[in-house]
């Protein structure tokens, strides 16, 4: 188990940036992977962008190229560098944590892109 506490969501323009970050309570080497999914209004939660143990980074395709995944090993932090944003990036954001293929949820923050 892991405890993931995520900071960094809010309103923003369309066009601007956020940072999310999302601290765990082990060593991000224990996980197999740390990831953002992303929930929007009335939809399911999908996987947004990825890092495995070994620093393999994935996106899915509507983010490539605007949002970045990136971690701190030495602070147990993983960030999502979200820029360009536009309203269909507008949802919820939950860091999530996969330990011996069991999934682990921070409480989600909600990012609104929105003039």
């Amino acid at each position: 188990q892991v405890h993931l506490v995520e900071s960094g969501g809010g309103r923003v323009e369309p066009g601007g940036s956020l940072t999310l970050s999302c601290v765990a309570s082990r060593p991000l080497v224990t996980s197999e992977q740390m990831a953002w999914y992303r929930q929007a209004p009335g939809k399911e939660r999908d996987i947004v962008a990825s890092i495995t143990h070994d620093g393999t980074k994935g996106y899915v395709g509507a983010v490539k190229g605007r949002f970045a995944i990136s971690r701190d090993i030495a602070t147990n932090t993983v960030y999502l560098q979200m820029n360009d944003l536009t309203s269909e990036d507008t949802g919820i954001y939950f860091c999530n944590a996969c330990i011996v293929g069991e999934f682990n949820w921070g409480q989600g923050l909600q990012v609104t892109v929105s003039s």
